[in-house]
């Protein structure tokens, strides 16, 4: 195995944060009628892409019938298929749905993280629970070591990565990076930063992210990884 499988072992297997792992265990005993048929994850979900990944895409948590259910980042639920359908028509995946872990989706050139592993009630992780998480998100950022573009989805994913860039003393202060969809931020030896809209339900539904904006996007940082 290489590093990121190692890593997204420990992944599935952490147990740091008891009020999470209660509830992605709850939930994928009771299940949401639609995938009673469903053996659901229930599990920490590890990032899922390219080791040789150019792009780094940072999204939130995984959704309690979605990354929890299915055992992939943004996969089976709405969310993911506004992501998988920009990132296939921008050239980064083999196919515009991501259904299942075993559906053959692959990433090229691209790889799918998050700030916190396991689905949050209401989708609010506590403050001690992105700590907790924190840890795997910057180990993936050291292994894929070919990145030079980050989009972060939603202000959260945002906010985590520019902290950890702060940490390690590539930035003083996060107060100088404002979020706003299609925003950049440029930093010495680091990626460019690009924001955008969390592609939930809530931003897609009442127009505020439409997959036109969304594959702009990344259609931008298509021209990056070139």
């Amino acid at each position: 195995m290489n590093r990121l499988e190692i890593l997204a072992r420990e992944i599935v297997a952490c147990e740091r944060c008891p009020r999470l792992r209660e509830y992605c265990e709850h939930v994928a005993e009771t299940k949401r009628r639609a995938y009673r048929d469903w053996t659901y994850w229930g599990r920490p979900v590890p990032g899922f892409g390219d080791p040789r990944a150019k792009l780094l895409v940072i999204g939130l948590a995984p959704a309690a019938h979605g990354g929890n259910r299915t055992g992939r980042v943004f996969t089976g639920d709405r969310s993911g298929d506004f992501l998988y359908r920009a990132l296939f028509e921008t050239g980064f995946a083999s196919q515009p749905e991501s259904v299942s872990r075993d559906d053959g989706m692959k990433l090229t050139g691209a790889y799918i993280s998050a700030a916190v592993r396991c689905a949050p009630p209401d989708n609010k992780p506590k403050p001690d629970e992105f700590h907790n998480c924190r840890p795997y998100l910057e180990r993936e950022i050291d292994l894929l070591k070919d990145v030079n573009v980050v989009v972060a989805l939603g202000r959260i994913a945002f906010d985590t990565y520019l902290a950890i860039l702060r940490d390690r003393g590539v930035i003083r202060s996060r107060a100088a990076f404002a979020f706003g969809h299609g925003m950049e931020h440029r930093m010495e030896g680091s990626p460019v930063l690009i924001a955008s809209y969390h592609p939930s339900q809530q931003n897609t539904s009442t127009g505020k992210l439409t997959a036109a904006m969304l594959r702009k996007i990344f259609g931008r940082a298509r021209r990056y990884v070139r």
